[in-house]
């Protein structure tokens, strides 16, 4: 039998942790909750206007991409002066760095809509601030263990560069042609397949970090029905 959500949790919480959430959950169960209130009107459209926006947002970081490096002057071998260094765009370390920005600019982004959705919350019922006060508590109480295990994803990138340039590197040997660095990031090249498996991870780290944001505006939907 798969482990509960209760028994994940409790492997992330220490005995103070736990200590802190128990008097958490005792002071938002003391909110009142004889007057219901319906959502304010608009909040629906914001909380929708919201998380789409912050998707779209997230998405475009990682199609943006960084300024190509330069071949240096002086560089024998044919690669022009101001031509993209290939070797350059070859470099994990360097996608693994820009991958570690973005993440840095997701965090800050989903900090800020997350705390505009929980102020949100809170001027409704009281079951949605009861919501927004354990949501406020479990963001606190897991952001260090969560930010741990997001930055182990980057790692990912050097094993799937190296898939794809031992690829190359058969193929090449396979047809007896030589390597042409200038045809790498080219259609057939193989950094193309690598930098899809970079969006694929990314696109797939936003939807696991926008979950809790979701979570906000289906109850603040669900309140409605």
């Amino acid at each position: 039998m798969r482990p509960d959500v209760a028994e994940h949790l409790g492997q992330w919480l220490g005995a103070v942790d736990a200590v802190r959430l128990n008097g958490a959950l005792h002071s938002i169960e003391s909110f009142p909750v004889k007057v219901q209130q319906p959502v304010p009107g608009g909040l629906g459209r914001a909380l929708d206007d919201a998380c789409q926006g912050l998707q779209v947002e997230l998405d475009g970081l990682i199609v943006a991409r960084a300024p190509a490096a330069r071949a240096p002057r002086g560089r024998g071998g044919s690669t022009p002066v101001e031509a993209p260094d290939p070797e350059a765009e070859a470099d994990v370390a360097a996608h693994g760095q820009r991958y570690q920005g973005l993440q840095k600019q997701m965090e800050a982004r989903l900090g800020t809509v997350r705390a505009q959705m929980r102020q949100w919350l809170a001027q409704g019922s009281p079951a949605l601030r009861q919501l927004a006060a354990l949501d406020a508590v479990m963001e606190q109480m897991l952001a260090a263990r969560e930010q741990k295990l997001w930055a182990l994803l980057p790692g990912c990138l050097e094993g799937r560069m190296g898939h794809w340039r031992r690829l190359h590197a058969q193929q090449l040997e396979a047809s007896g042609q030589d390597d042409v660095p200038q045809q790498w990031r080219q259609p057939g090249g193989w950094l193309v397949p690598f930098e899809q498996d970079v969006r694929a991870l990314w696109q797939a780290e936003v939807q696991v970090r926008l979950q809790p944001i979701m979570g906000l505006r289906d109850a603040a939907r669900n309140e409605n029905r």
